[in-house]
């Protein structure tokens, strides 16, 4: 199992970036907003990574962050929801949004993606809110919690003035040490300190 990719960014496509680790290039399918997130070509970046194994491939998937790739399993656990829906879906809806579309049992947000008809939608929303629990008007989820813990930690290093694909890079590294349920306090700091590495 490959849980992450750390290297240069060799190059892009619509749905895919190369990565190459140590001489070896790495075809990673990957969602709009994480290739956005990533950074310029020939500069390093990290992709969180998802490993897919069918009888005729081997495939790697990549996130910007742990949470995508959170979201992207219990995506590709929904009865007829395969990688490309799952990461079509990751192209229009942050993490944060998700959770909130789930909750809210909003199967419309859900549907703007390409591929996602009304039905399945509904059947997404429906068997996620069981999973992911619903987030009550005045609450929030322990998991929209953390999501925001770490949404709030890239703004605070962008703040700082990292570039996006570094601050997202290290406090996803300081995330996948701490925990989900770390607080922003100290994802701040340990991504301070994976970031001055």
């Amino acid at each position: 199992m490959i849980a992450h990719l750390r290297g240069r960014l060799e190059a892009t496509g619509i749905d895919h970036a190369v990565i190459d680790v140590g001489g070896v290039g790495y075809l990673v399918g990957a969602s709009a907003k994480t290739l956005a997130a990533i950074g310029p070509i020939g500069e390093a970046a990290t992709l969180f990574t998802e490993m897919l194994v069918a009888e005729d491939s081997i495939r790697l998937v990549g996130f910007a962050r742990p949470d995508e790739r959170d979201w992207f399993r219990l995506l590709t656990g929904v009865q007829g929801v395969g990688s490309r829906v799952a990461l079509a879906i990751l192209s229009v809806l942050e993490p944060i949004e998700l959770a909130k579309a789930v909750g809210a049992q909003d199967k419309a947000m859900v549907a703007r993606a390409n591929g996602v008809g009304p039905k399945l939608a509904e059947r997404i929303v429906r068997e996620l809110k069981d999973k992911v629990g619903g987030v009550i008007p005045g609450s929030v989820t322990p998991v929209a919690a953390a999501m925001g813990a770490a949404q709030d930690a890239v703004s605070a290093l962008l703040n700082l003035g990292f570039r996006p694909a570094e601050a997202n890079a290290a406090v996803g590294a300081a995330e996948e040490e701490l925990g989900p349920s770390a607080g922003l306090d100290a994802l701040v700091r340990l991504a301070l300190r994976k970031a001055a590495k």
